[in-house]
């Protein structure tokens, strides 16, 4: 396909609209907005292909034709008319312009236009490699006839033919049956312009043309014009080449691509030209057929509802589709995980790969994400693509974007799982306050003070539990408004130390505070937040806990401020996170630990932080430990603020 195109319109609209179709189809596109603007780009680009509209201000259509055909014969010219317009259209095809299209300009018939001139571009040059050829076999076979006596006079060159190409031919074949059987139109012209001689398929194609004159077997554009391929040639001394049409014996035109070569005498003059026609007519039908063919598979590919690719056994992206390019990028060449998951190694339960290895189509739930970082679960489908013998070339992989199915499906299939979950949760906390409880009042009853503080700690731990986790199903369920107050930021840091303290220390974990004792008074719901750090804290203990490494875990819990924020920061040096996981760690139900978590818990403290007109910042490296980065404003943002008012309001109406 020809890789740049000059499109030229005095409408803007027009130029956008049809470059925009012009890129999509995969050229390169330059724009002009008059005639004389686009002859300036011609002139320095030199586009293979130009699309013009026939009436512009100044240098019109037709004028710009005339102009790029002078410059360069085989440019193709594609012009843009109105319906009124046809009689100009038509004259600008007698112009030598390759095809017309009508406004409004349908992409499907513009795409058409675009193939024809690029097969006529490849046609060209093929012919023109082996016109080369041909001139130079030609050359050498006339200069050694033009050192034979039997070329003394071109009388005798004529009445000698059959000798004469025979000669030019012998070292390609024993005789003359070479040009005979030829797939193409032959004919030897002489300075008379007079046929002298054709080939036995130009005579029962085109019948006995013998002794006429040259311009007569062509449809020219203008009555009594005499300009032919052959007078060219004896004008120029050069080889021509160029489309025109001619009649058969019935009267039928033949669309034939005309190539000369000239043969010269011992004197260096043309005494002779070989004409070689090459019918074209069954190429074109068959092309337009694969173009159709074509367009339909592409148009299919592209427009499919879901991102379609075609991976080879690398995991490479042979080719994707517009919905793919769209949202992932044209990363051709790419590895797909790399371009799907961020990874730097495949996954471990790749369908493609699996595809590869069984032979069979294979089916895969998963969670990407876009070139816009935004996280989508896709359900794939793969199937398998055979070469000629049978063997997987290469495997296609359909993947539809379910992430709205999914959230919905996950938020009422995980009700049911959450529920059962909690059950079982509550009735273990209620057994452990109910040891507590039952400690306590043994206390009571022995007076023994140090059972009555073992079994208070108990229901302390157990009631901070369960308020743990009716606050995560609430925001879960539906957000909360903030019950807020100023807290010391200091005192604050060190309470949820103490909570989750015993539970790292008693995992064999270290753990160490560091905190500002400047940082101040903030402004926050204390229940949730509190609730969100112990989150984040738990989190890095099974980081911790997941990483068996020999080295001695650690937890940091630190308390820092800055102008206008409140900073924890919660370090570990455990399992650490690849970058799919840091991407998609805040997503609803999505959990690292597999059945082990819920999904909820991380994805809750984030709601809570950024409720509050806070963020979290994650900075961790597979193997290397993680860092929570967690800011929160010293004063609550107003929004916050409006949003508890109202909430108060209705209360005091209600009562």
């Amino acid at each position: 396909m020809a890789d740049t195109i000059l499109l030229v319109d005095d409408e803007e609209g027009i130029r956008n609209v049809l470059g925009i179709s012009l890129k999509d189809l995969g050229y390169d596109v330059l724009t002009a907005k008059d005639g004389e603007e686009a002859l300036r780009l011609f002139q320095e680009f030199k586009p293979p292909i130009v699309l013009t509209d026939i009436k512009m201000p100044g240098m019109d259509g037709i004028d710009l034709l005339r102009s790029i055909k002078a410059e360069r014969p085989d440019t193709e010219v594609i012009m843009i008319t109105g319906h009124g317009d046809m009689d100009l259209a038509i004259g600008s095809l007698k112009s030598r312009a390759t095809d017309f299209v009508t406004k409004p300009v349908n992409v499907d018939m513009l795409e058409v236009a675009l193939q024809r001139a690029n097969e006529r571009l490849a046609m060209r040059a093929t012919i023109r490699a082996y016109t080369q050829d041909l001139e130079k076999l030609v050359q050498e076979q006339a200069a050694k006839l033009v050192n034979s006596e039997r070329l003394a006079a071109i009388g005798q060159v004529i009445e000698g033919l059959p000798s004469a190409m025979k000669g030019i031919v012998e070292t390609l074949d024993d005789d003359i049956k070479f040009f005979n059987e030829m797939p193409c139109f032959v004919a030897i012209h002489n300075r008379d312009l007079e046929i002298v001689s054709t080939n036995q398929l130009y005579r029962e194609r085109l019948g006995d043309k013998g002794g006429i004159r040259s311009w007569e077997i062509y449809i020219l554009d203008n009555e009594g014009d005499l300009d032919c391929p052959a007078s060219r040639t004896f004008k120029t001394g050069t080889g021509q080449r160029s489309r025109e049409i001619v009649k058969d014996i019935e009267g039928k035109e033949i669309p034939v691509i005309v190539h000369t070569a000239p043969i010269r005498n011992r004197e260096q003059e043309v005494n002779l030209v070989l004409e070689i026609s090459v019918d074209i007519t069954e190429v074109k039908r068959l092309q337009a057929e694969l173009r159709v063919t074509q367009h339909k598979y592409q148009q299919l590919f592209n427009e499919a509802p879901c991102y379609i690719s075609v991976q080879d056994k690398d995991l490479r992206l042979a080719e994707t589709n517009r919905r793919f390019k769209e949202d992932f990028g044209d990363d051709i060449g790419s590895f797909c995980y790399e371009i799907y998951k961020h990874r730097t190694e495949p996954c471990s339960d790749c369908p493609v790969e699996k595809t590869f290895t069984e032979g069979k189509s294979q089916t895969y739930e998963t969670v990407v994400t876009s070139k816009n970082g935004e996280q989508n679960n896709v359900l794939i489908w793969t199937a398998p693509i055979n070469d000629a013998n049978g063997e997987i070339a290469q495997v296609m992989e359909m993947s539809t974007n379910i992430t709205q199915i999914r959230k919905l499906q996950d938020h009422l299939s995980s009700l049911g799982l959450l529920i059962g979950s909690i059950s079982h949760g509550l009735k273990g906390l209620l057994t452990a306050l109910d040891g507590g409880m039952y400690r306590v009042d043994a206390g009571f009853a022995k007076e023994n003070q140090d059972q009555i503080k073992e079994g208070w700690e108990v229901v302390r731990l157990m009631v901070s539990r369960i308020r743990n986790l009716v606050i995560n199903l609430l925001y879960y369920a539906k957000e909360r408004d903030l019950e807020w107050v100023k807290v010391d930021a200091l005192s604050f840091a060190g309470e949820v130390a103490f909570a989750a303290k015993q539970k790292i220390q008693d995992n064999d974990i270290e753990f160490f505070c560091d905190f500002d004792t400047s940082a101040g008074e903030f402004e926050i719901d204390t229940g949730v937040v509190h609730s969100a750090l112990i989150n984040i804290m738990e989190n890095a203990v099974d980081a911790c806990l997941e990483d068996k490494t020999n080295i001695k875990h650690k937890i940091i819990f630190s308390l820092k401020q800055d102008e206008k924020n409140i900073i924890f920061e919660v370090n570990d040096n455990g399992l650490g996170m690849d970058q799919e996981t840091r991407e998609n760690i805040f997503t609803l139900f999505f959990s690292s630990k597999g059945n082990k978590g819920t999904g909820l818990g991380l994805f809750i403290s984030n709601q809570i932080i950024q409720q509050h007109g806070g963020s979290i910042k994650v900075d961790s490296t597979l193997g290397q430990g993680s860092s929570f980065k967690i800011s929160m404003p010293k004063v609550l943002p107003e929004t916050a603020k409006i949003a508890n008012k109202e909430h108060q309001a209705v209360r005091l109406r209600a009562v």
